[in-house]
C-alpha cells in the first residue's frame, strides 16, 4: 500500500506502506487506507513525530558511541544494528511535518486515501 496525504496547502507526500504505518503509529493512530489530520490535532501530531526523531537521534549516538567503544577494543566486526546509509526518520517526516505546519497555518485538514 502506498500512503498519499493530501492537503490544500500543501503539495502531496507519498510513503511507502511500511514507513506510512510507522508514521501512522507515531500518530497514535493505527494505519488504515483512508484517515484525516484536523486541524485541531495537527499541533500534537507535529509534537508527536519531533519526539520521535529526537528519540531516534538519541539511539543512534548511543550507538555510535558503544560502536566507537567495541572498535577501540579491538572487535574486528561492525557494530550489530548498525546500518550505514540508512534513511533517518527525521528525513523521512520532515515533509510531513512541513506539510501539518502549512497545512494548520491555513486551516486546511490532512488527508490521505480519498
Amino acid at each position: 500500500m502506498i500512503y498519499k496525504f493530501k492537503s490544500k496547502a500543501a503539495s502531496d507526500v507519498i510513503m511507502m506502506g511500511p514507513n506510512g504505518d510507522q508514521v501512522l503509529r507515531l500518530l497514535g493512530r493505527e494505519p488504515a487506507a483512508k484517515g484525516i489530520i484536523e486541524v485541531a490535532a495537527m499541533q500534537p501530531a507535529i509534537a508527536a513525530l519531533r519526539a520521535a526523531v529526537e528519540q531516534e537521534e538519541a539511539q543512534r549516538r548511543d550507538a555510535a558511541a558503544a560502536a566507537e567503544g567495541e572498535e577501540a577494543d579491538g572487535a574486528d566486526e561492525p557494530a550489530a544494528g548498525r546500518r550505514e546509509g540508512a534513511v533517518s526518520l527525521r528525513q523521512r517526516v520532515w515533509p510531513l511535518i512541513d506539510m501539518l505546519e502549512r497545512s494548520e497555518r491555513a486551516g486546511a485538514d490532512v488527508v490521505w486515501g480519498v
